[in-house]
């Protein structure tokens, strides 16, 4: 069995990054070559940008460790386990780590291989949602500014 750990530090809070990896159909937005998921308890069906299917069994979804594991449950592995881990460095920052374990040996080096880039998305799409979240909160200040102006007319 070969192993490929990949680590990214995210300038957001661990929290936020959970926000996102915690829900498994999220997927589909950060992890390169994947057009969409679905779940069904713990199956997860993600389909790639090429139209073929994959099922995963989600084996944890933990938002206290904040791991969430699946493994690939398709012929193209013999074994294939997938572990993702947001930790908290308490400082507004967070490390992820995505390890891949699998047999054969090249498998993880073919999902591996991703996973880098799949970290880079989820800090783009951290990212994005804060900032998003930011604007919201901002426009709802605004308009609660604008009806209590009303208010003293």
């Amino acid at each position: 069995m070969a192993t490929v750990r990949r680590e990214l530090r995210i300038h957001q809070s661990a929290d936020a990054v959970w926000a996102v990896l915690g829900d498994p159909v999220t997927i589909a937005e950060w992890f390169p070559g994947i057009a969409s998921a679905t779940v069904d308890g713990t199956t997860r069906v993600i389909t790639t940008a090429s139209g073929l299917p994959m099922p995963e069994e989600i084996l944890v979804n933990d938002p206290i460790l904040r791991r969430f594991q699946y493994r690939l449950d398709a012929p193209i592995a013999e074994f294939h386990r997938g572990t993702i881990d947001v930790f908290d460095l308490h400082d507004g920052t967070c490390l992820v780590s995505y390890a891949t374990d699998a047999v054969p040996d090249a498998m993880a080096l073919i999902i591996g291989g991703a996973t880098g880039p799949a970290l880079e998305g989820i800090a783009r799409v951290v990212d994005e949602r804060v900032a998003q979240s930011q604007i919201d909160e901002h426009d709802e200040h605004e308009h609660e500014h604008d009806e209590h102006d009303k208010t003293e007319d």
